[in-house]
């Protein structure tokens, strides 16, 4: 008998943020040398992005939009915070990574969010701040199809997301507690670190 209770999760899309849209996507364009696609406004939190398809997942490239409104909460990832803006100012960085779940569980901590047709429920802890300083992964259910079925494809795949922690044990039990399954290597760090390995049409690039 199949044991229809095992739902492995699995990664949704890597999350590279910058002080500027424009900033992010001339960065990273610079260093795929592939052009990323049109994204759209997140009025809920006061940002915009554009996209990049990974084949099963994407990329994301985000930025406070200068012209909207400020929110009336802390913009997700941490884009509010000190800390971020100090880190941005030394240019563009991959900062966090969204796993794709079949459910949420019922905490404060999910919120329903949309961009133009798109709707997907997420975890945006209240404070703003990234789960585990970025290690530890949101979690997401999409309402609509998620951006790689409409995304096209530009020939870039993720090899490894590997992400240093402190807590390399508890991360771990946390992936297996969803049934992860993907290209994810946790390892010991000092502090909360991620770096991707892509493969691009004009060869490897670590993000």
């Amino acid at each position: 008998m199949t044991d229809t209770s095992y739902t492995p999760a699995h990664l949704d899309h890597l999350v590279i943020a910058a002080r500027t849209l424009e900033e992010g996507v001339a960065w990273l364009e610079g260093r795929l040398d592939v052009p990323l696609q049109p994204g759209g406004e997140h009025s809920a939190f006061g940002t915009h992005n554009r996209l990049l398809s990974l084949g099963t997942a994407y990329l994301e490239v985000i930025a406070i939009n200068p012209v909207a409104p400020a929110p009336p909460r802390p913009r997700w990832f941490g884009l509010d915070t000190p800390q971020m803006r100090e880190r941005l100012a030394d240019g563009p960085a991959l900062i966090h990574w969204v796993a794709a779940v079949r459910e949420l569980p019922q905490r404060p901590d999910v919120l329903s969010v949309s961009r133009g047709e798109n709707r997907w429920r997420l975890t945006v802890p209240a404070t703003g701040e990234l789960p585990g300083g970025g290690v530890e992964p949101s979690l997401i259910v999409w309402d609509t199809p998620a951006p790689p079925a409409r995304l096209p494809d530009a020939g870039v795949r993720l090899l490894t997301l590997r992400l240093g922690t402190p807590h390399p044990d508890a991360l771990r039990g946390q992936l297996n507690a969803l049934n992860f399954v993907g290209e994810v290597e946790v390892y010991e760090a000092p502090q909360p670190e991620l770096a991707a390995q892509l493969e691009t049409p004009g060869g490897l690039v670590t993000l």
